[in-house]
């Protein structure tokens, strides 16, 4: 298949696990890097060969480039999108899609008046463990799904990351930094949701930072730093969520999914591999299941949806970490702090169409038979 040309936009951290998959695809060749820090930018170039490294208006000026994969931190995600979208350029955006509902429908909206795709992080459902979760699930293992669990327990950044006051404020969080790995995992496996209820707060505010440079500095946390979701699915089965940077501690699971014949432990959706056990009904046994699907190395796969993005280019297929489906993710998220805010149940507007499952026996640098 011919390779997609692609520019990367933020040159953070995030960035050389997205150059690793450049690498490690067929599909894709990385041909520029921008940042606002443009030092940085030509830094990240010469590690990985890339051929040029430049401003954003320089890389959304390059006709070869079909895909812009958008990498900055959360705020600028609706601007860099937009323009690159104004550009003629494919998108693929870092989670969340937008910082709220409205930033994403001007995304989405701009994306089909100008004829081009729009794909969102993250893409690890596509990884060999949530794919066997998938065909588990879809060849009727554990039967119909009635209820699901998720829970991403932690106690936050301030005690290993350099730069960690971000996370605690608006447009972060627990559900908006991690949410989108553990929502994405549920709707790509159930379909969508139709109603939620959440209760949030602020449960430990101030914090104070145990990590370098900023050890010793205070941090006013200004989002709710633990958030807790009941949620509907269009098919009936009834989800339920935590997220919390409040927790020392736990031993919940990541994900089980329940259904009328057995229940399926999924694996870290902030992954791409294993391990998935299954429990089946009338047994209190829980069995190892082998992955039926590869694609497994997160450290050089994680921008697995990228290269999903330019098979899908390049055939003229869907392609499958769509712009709906980070849409539907990001209502889901507001959603959750709307309703502990006021009391009630929200509906949830919108949609998207489930992805289409991988093929079986794909190889790594693939994602078409």
């Amino acid at each position: 298949m011919r390779k997609v040309k692609i520019g990367i936009i933020g040159c953070g951290n995030i960035s050389s696990a997205y150059l690793r998959t450049a690498q490690t695809f067929a599909a894709l060749d990385c041909v520029a890097l921008a940042d606002i820090d443009l030092p940085r930018a030509r830094s990240r170039a010469q590690e990985f060969g890339i051929p040029k490294a430049c401003s954003v208006a320089e890389l959304l000026a390059l006709p070869e480039i079909e895909v812009v994969v958008n990498l900055t931190t959360p705020q600028a995600h609706m601007e860099i999108s937009l323009a690159a979208i104004a550009a003629g350029k494919h998108v693929y955006t870092e989670k969340p899609l937008a910082v709220n509902r409205a930033d994403g429908a001007k995304i989405l909206a701009a994306a089909q008046a100008r004829g081009v795709r729009v794909g969102c992080a993250p893409g690890t459902f596509l990884g060999g463990g949530l794919q066997t979760c998938r065909k588990l699930i879809d060849d009727g293992v554990i039967g119909r799904p009635v209820a699901a669990s998720a829970f991403m327990m932690s106690h936050g950044h301030e005690s290993w990351h350099p730069d960690p006051a971000y996370y605690y404020q608006p447009g972060a969080g627990p559900m908006f930094d991690m949410g989108p790995y553990y929502l994405t995992a549920l709707i790509t496996l159930l379909g969508p949701v139709t109603r939620v209820a959440g209760t949030a707060g602020i449960q430990i505010s101030p914090r104070t930072i145990t990590s370098k440079p900023k050890y010793g500095e205070q941090i006013i946390v200004n989002t709710p730093d633990h958030v807790t979701g009941t949620f509907s699915f269009a098919n009936g089965t009834i989800g339920t969520i935590i997220t919390t940077f409040a927790t020392w501690n736990s031993v919940l699971p990541r994900i089980e999914i329940y259904g009328t014949e057995g229940t399926l432990s999924v694996p870290d959706p902030n992954s791409l591999g294993g391990p998935v056990r299954l429990s089946r009904a009338g047994s209190r046994e829980w069995e190892d299941v082998a992955l039926t699907h590869g694609h497994a190395d997160g450290g050089n796969m994680w921008g697995i949806g990228v290269a999903d993005l330019a098979h899908a280019v390049a055939s003229g297929r869907k392609h499958r970490a769509t712009g709906a489906q980070g849409y539907h993710v990001l209502e889901l998220m507001q959603a959750f702090l709307e309703s502990s805010r006021d009391g009630k149940y929200v509906q949830v507007e919108s949609t998207f169409e489930r992805p289409t499952a991988l093929p079986l026996g794909l190889a790594e640098d693939l994602l078409d038979d």
